[in-house]
């Protein structure tokens, strides 16, 4: 499928959903529109796989922050294992798991609480001590108290998840690829800078951060992070490794924060993380935040400071104010759905979005709850 094409408008019937956006969320929720029988058309300006998904880690964890956040992303997660026998290679699949990271005492009892929240939902989660942590992850400075491992987590390429997805979809025959930008959104119609439109059943906002400017009143706000990739250090990590203090950082809505969180990459490469800055939306790296969360990392695993960094970059990850994504029917539109707000779990939960958001427009029965995810849980005034 050519995705560089521009498209012509002149559709041979009426389309049933045009989705903006094509990240990994719109790319998936194209492919379950057309394996859901809808015929589609997936718009996008730039690239697929693009902005935050081509910014984001592609990793695959299953979350316990809310009851409703581990049930998108457990969710999600079995629709990965389904898809990840059919991705090809270029997709990194990476069966890492996830290692968290508890540097004392109080964080072993947050392992503890997770492993039996994860072992009473049928979550494999095995705990570590000091000395199993340090078999595990000999590059680990020597002190911290132990870890929890969950092994069924994983890591994958998600810009080329993402154009996997949208091939597969284009496969069918029933999704149209529309290269243009969009200026707006209305029930049932979207229109182009270049003043040209097209009409559908049904629109779907996927446009992450930007969500809110097609849709007035969503509290939906950019959220930047950085990410560096470091030369080629084969073996150098083995899992995906996040400090427990990361999800104090991940609730702060309000203050800068780093945490340390390193991925293996199947090229040998380590991808180090995280960071997260609020009300800022200037994409350029921010030195002063990205030696932060270097220092941080260094902290854990002291012997990255021998490691080249080749490459950094930043991202908006979509961030709502109770850390669940905003999935279905936009308030005050009839023919417009929103799926965004994922923050940082945008790549976890795209499989699991995409099939509430064609249940909500088909109305047939979600496999989990929907209302966690419902639209107007939390709009702001707008003028």
């Amino acid at each position: 499928m050519n995705f560089s094409a521009r498209t012509s408008l002149r559709f041979a019937a009426q389309l049933d959903v045009a989705i903006v956006g094509a990240g990994i969320v719109g790319a998936a929720c194209a492919l379950e529109c057309v394996e859901s029988g809808l015929s589609c058309c997936l718009i996008e300006p730039d690239v697929v796989g693009g902005g935050a998904t081509a910014a984001g880690m592609g990793h695959i964890v299953v979350m316990d922050d809310s009851e409703a956040q581990f049930q998108l992303t457990q969710y999600s997660a079995s629709l990965w294992h389904e898809l990840a026998p059919r991705l090809p290679a270029d997709c990194e699949y990476l069966p890492c798991g996830t290692l968290w990271v508890a540097a004392d005492a109080e964080e072993m009892e947050e392992v503890h609480r997770k492993q039996a929240f994860y072992r009473e939902r049928g979550v494999r989660a095995s705990v570590l001590d000091e000395q199993q942590l340090a078999g595990a992850e000999p590059n680990l400075r020597r002190g911290l108290a132990g870890g929890l491992l969950v092994p069924d987590d994983f890591a994958v390429y998600a810009p080329c998840v993402a154009r996997y997805l949208v091939e597969a979809a284009g496969a069918t025959g029933r999704l149209q690829f529309v290269a243009k930008r969009t200026r707006s959104l209305a029930d049932g119609a979207v229109t182009f800078e270049d003043g040209e439109a097209l009409t559908a059943g049904v629109v779907v906002n996927a446009t992450g951060a930007a969500a809110r400017h097609f849709v007035p009143g969503l509290d939906i706000q950019p959220r930047k992070g950085h990410l560096l990739i470091t030369d080629r250090y084969p073996g150098f990590v083995q899992h995906q490794i996040i400090e427990l203090g990361y999800l104090k950082s991940a609730h702060s809505i309000s203050s800068d924060s780093v945490a340390f969180n390193v991925q293996p990459r199947r090229t040998g490469q380590i991808l180090i993380g995280s960071s997260r800055q609020y009300g800022v939306e200037d994409p350029m790296i921010d030195g002063a935040m990205l030696a932060r969360m270097l220092r941080r990392a260094i902290e854990y695993m002291p012997e990255l400071s021998t490691c080249s960094g080749i490459r950094a970059w930043t991202g908006f990850r979509a961030a709502t104010p109770d850390k669940l994504p905003m999935i279905g029917m936009a308030p005050g539109y009839s023919r417009v759905y929103i799926a965004s707000g994922h923050e940082g779990l945008g790549i976890t939960t795209a499989l699991g979005t995409a099939k509430l958001l064609v249940d909500r427009i088909l109305k047939r029965h979600s496999a989990i709850p929907a209302e966690p995810y419902r639209v107007d849980r939390s709009m702001v005034a707008h003028g």
